[in-house]
Parts: C-alpha cells; sequence; structure tokens
C-alpha cells in the first residue's frame, strides 16, 4: 500500500478553488499508486483565520456539497483523502478539522484539533476525540499541527495498533517540527508519521512545503520538497 502527503498553495477564502486543487491532486496520488492521501491544516479554507471568523456560511459539514468533486476523485481513483477545513460543531465557532473521505467517496472519520495554538483559541473550538480509520487493513490515526507537540497522542495511536500516523499541518519557515518533532514520534512509538505542509503564505507566515514521511526508524524516507507543489509517495511494507 502506497500512502500521500500532498501539499499546495490554499487559496485564503476560496473553497472551490482549494477543493478543485485537492481534487487533481487526488487523482495525481493515485496515479503514483497512492491509496491515502493527506492535505494540511485548513487546506479548504486556507489559513487565514479572519475571513473563517467573518464568514459562517464558509464552515464545512461532514456531507458538505463543496467537497464533491474531491469525494469524486476519490470514488474515480479508489483513493482515501485526509481534507483539512473548518466544520461545524454543535456550538457557535466552528472546529479545526480532518474530515477523512474513504475510497467510495464517504466519511471515514472526522477528527477535531484538540490543542489550539495561539490566537486559534479565539476562534475555534477544541475537539475531544481522536481520530482513527482503516484503509486496506492499515489502521491509521490523526492529528492536526500544534497536536503533534503532545506525545501522548502518538503513543495512544502505537497503542492502538495504528502503523500510520497523519499528521495535517501549517508550518512556517524554520519551525523545528521536521527535526525535532516528527522524526521523534516516528522513532519513539514506531510509527509511519506523515506531515502534509502549507506551500506559501498563510496566517503565521510564509509556509515552505516540505511535506514528507518519516519511517519507523526516525528516517525521512520521502519529502514533496520546498516552495511547490508536489507530493511525497512511500509505499508500505
Amino acid at each position: 500500500m502506497r500512502i500521500a502527503a500532498a501539499q499546495f498553495p490554499s487559496v485564503p477564502g476560496d473553497i472551490a478553488a482549494n477543493v478543485r486543487s485537492m481534487a487533481g491532486l487526488v487523482r495525481e496520488a493515485a496515479a503514483r499508486g497512492a491509496r491515502f492521501v493527506a492535505f494540511c491544516e485548513l487546506a479548504a479554507h486556507g489559513y487565514a483565520l479572519e475571513p473563517i471568523t467573518a464568514d459562517p456560511g464558509s464552515w464545512l459539514t461532514e456531507d458538505d456539497p463543496r467537497l464533491e468533486p474531491v469525494r469524486e476523485a476519490c470514488r474515480e481513483t479508489g483513493t482515501a483523502a485526509l481534507v483539512g477545513c473548518a466544520a461545524r460543531t454543535d456550538g457557535d465557532r466552528p472546529a479545526i478539522t480532518a474530515l477523512v473521505i474513504g475510497p467510495d467517496g464517504e466519511l471515514l472519520t472526522r477528527y477535531d484539533k484538540r490543542h489550539l495554538y495561539g490566537r486559534e483559541s479565539e476562534v475555534f473550538t477544541a475537539g475531544a476525540a481522536e481520530g482513527r480509520f482503516t484503509v486496506d487493513g492499515v489502521r491509521f490515526a490523526v492529528a492536526v499541527c500544534y497536536d503533534n507537540r503532545f506525545p501522548e497522542l502518538a503513543r495512544s495511536a502505537a497503542a492502538d495498533g495504528c502503523t500510520v500516523y497523519a499528521a495535517s499541518s501549517v508550518l512556517v519557515e524554520g519551525n523545528d517540527s521536521f527535526e525535532t518533532v516528527y522524526p521523534v514520534r516516528a522513532r519513539e512509538n514506531g510509527l509511519y508519521v506523515l506531515v502534509a505542509n502549507q506551500v506559501g503564505p498563510a496566517d503565521p507566515g510564509h509556509c515552505p512545503g516540505g511535506s514528507a514521511v518519516w519511517s519507523p526508524d526516525g528516517a525521512r524516507v520521502a519529502s514533496a520538497g520546498a516552495q511547490a507543489p508536489g507530493l511525497a509517495v512511500v509505499e508500505l511494507p
């Protein structure tokens, strides 16, 4: 089974354009044999908090018709996709959510970011549940960006029989997570750690891409490169 981390420049506030980009990358990942592809934190909206706060109509639902192009690409290729977005909750704030769409276009799981960072706590509601799903017999765990600074999430994933830890993120130039967080989570827990990062501007600053996969020994085994759209693809043994 092959898995992929995808990166592209999310356009702030332009859900339709971002969904089209993700649908295209699902097809590209599938053409390279991937059965699962992950996108960055808030990929459907772009990481810009003001537009999300100002327009509750932009908050997505689990069956939102605006995500249909991604669902269609998943059905067409038999590929699962993790889509980062701002999603509705039962309260008056959205969550920073990872919606995992299965190869049949149906929702496999929803994960809401549990550890909010900085101004996120003024805009979003934190989640409480763990995200788990299975594709082709491989069990996955989900985390979003700042979550990965909390080692207990990866420990829980390993204890729950997960093989892949999918970490959807928005990391700016100079962030040390690529050296001090992701390889450590992989090595300490015997997990494949897959990170999808933003390319281009975001509220915190410029994001360099660098989406990658680390193997259970902590070695980086694939990278999508820097500053351009692309994919990091790895075949699991």
